[in-house]
């Protein structure tokens, strides 16, 4: 690898080639998995280098073409699959500098793919009193571009889904890694080549992404004597088309009382919870629901004294994978795995699931709209002993109807998440012909044998018409 001509021929270029800096550039949160952990703790690139415009993007990607250097992008690094860890070396390309929001209008934003989810919202907030659709639980640290190449949902997605729907992202800007690459603007079908493809097929430079109404969100956790109370619970308020809600998140004990430590006061041990962000102007009504639902409301952050507020984290941080790292920081044992539960038996299916691992699996569930049913996704904790008993573990749900979205694998397909066809493949030529960008992350183009056309569930499916 030819690193003394890479930096002289990218000369007034932020490179970072410090070991200790590369290394901690070359990671992200895939130590959520036990799994990952051991697999890649050793994986570095050789260098980093910040573009801070598209056509220093370019420049990069012409030089590693020319000199067959690896390039994996990053964001700020808050995936947790390993999506942005760079298996061959090389280049560490971190979009993070690209952060401007450029343009604010009715429904719509437009900005770099280093933009913090926080940071956009700050904007269009100040702006129109708008805010994104959809973000994870590290929106205050994540980049809009790593999400889109990286992420599937999160906050939001009970009333939008997710980012594999149509219309969750408008258009992006992506430049090809070839002799000469070339930018191209992707919109309808042609973005979900480019959405959650870990920067495989293309760098994204510019992002467009819907707006909806910003609101001052109200932060309720409500209690239940039993999981399931707090499920059955949660899949009522999920169908309560006249209450505005971000976020409907049912917990089950002892989870919130050993690990939601600054909300440990206003809970019971042994209380299984539903975190809930709920508009101001549906609050009133959303009370009375809960009342008739026979549910307790432990904390409601509109009645809480701002002194009783100081310091606590918001309910999205104690939410999706923020469940996990709170889990995580308390007992390192601790790991997850992600599962669907399919419309219209989901409640049955997580009756069933939360029932058979008990004292070793529990449950986690966030309910989502999928393919425009109201369901859950599961992400239960899992009290990690032996990688062994993980796969068992993930078996059993697909056994039993659960698809499992690996949060234990680090390729494209092996997770589950994204699915390889002819056409996903065939972008990767046109896009990538030398196989540089992000390499090891899809089997499909590493192993010409793999049989891509699997029964299995996907959650980004593939581009393929069928029928």
């Amino acid at each position: 690898m030819d690193l003394a001509t890479l930096k002289r021929d990218l000369d007034g270029l932020k490179i970072e080639d410090n070991p200790k800096i590369v290394q901690q550039k070359s990671r992200d949160f895939y130590w959520y998995s036990p799994v990952l952990k051991r697999q890649l703790d050793h994986v570095t690139a050789d260098i980093v280098v910040s573009p801070r415009n598209e056509a220093e993007v370019v420049r990069v990607l012409a030089t590693c073409h020319r000199l067959g250097i690896p390039v994996t992008p990053r964001g700020t690094g808050t995936g947790n699959y390993g999506q942005a860890m760079p298996l061959s070396g090389g280049v560490v390309l971190s979009l993070a500098e690209m952060n401007a929001v450029t343009a604010i209008a009715p429904g719509r934003v437009v900005c770099g793919p280093g933009a913090v989810l926080a940071d956009i919202d700050r904007a269009t907030r100040a702006h129109s009193g708008q805010e994104l659709r959809l973000h994870p639980s590290t929106y205050n640290t994540a980049s809009i571009g790593g999400f889109i190449a990286g992420g599937s949902g999160g906050v939001g997605s009970i009333n939008f889904g997710g980012l594999r729907d149509f219309g969750n992202v408008l258009r992006l800007r992506v430049v090809t890694m070839e002799a000469e690459p070339r930018v191209l603007e992707l919109t309808g079908e042609d973005l979900h080549k480019v959405t959650h493809a870990y920067g495989t097929n293309g760098i994204i430079t510019e992002v467009e992404m819907p707006l909806t109404a910003a609101y001052d969100w109200v932060d309720v956790v409500v209690g239940f004597d039993s999981f399931m109370d707090a499920a059955r619970y949660g899949n009522a308020l999920a169908c309560q088309d006249g209450l505005l809600t971000k976020l409907i998140t049912p917990i089950a004990a002892p989870v919130p009382w050993l690990y939601f430590k600054r909300h440990q006061k206003f809970l019971r041990e042994g209380q299984s919870i539903c975190l809930v962000m709920v508009a101001p102007h549906s609050l009133d009504a959303f009370l009375a629901f809960t009342r008739r639902e026979g549910g307790e409301i432990a904390y409601n952050a509109a009645t809480m004294e701002a002194e009783d507020r100081k310091g606590l984290p918001p309910a999205f941080e104690l939410a999706w994978n923020h469940t996990t790292l709170r889990a995580l920081r308390v007992d390192p044992s601790i790991t997850y795995l992600q599962s669907l539960y399919p419309f219209p038996n989901h409640l049955a299916l997580v009756e069933k699931m939360d029932a058979m691992f008990p004292g070793e699996v529990f449950s986690h569930l966030e309910f989502v709209r999928f393919d425009g049913n109201i369901t859950c996704f599961g992400l239960p904790l899992v009290r990690f002993t032996t990688e062994e008993r993980l796969d068992e573990i993930v078996r059993l749900h697909e056994e039993n109807g659960c698809p499992i979205f690996n949060p234990h694998r680090y390729t494209l397909e092996e997770g589950g998440m994204k699915q390889t066809d002819d056409i996903q493949l065939a972008f990767k030529q046109e896009a990538d012909p030398q196989g540089l960008l992000n390499p090891g992350k899809m089997i499909a183009w590493e192993d010409p044998a793999y049989d891509y056309r699997s029964s299995k569930t996907f959650l980004f499916r593939g581009l393929q018409k069928v029928g």
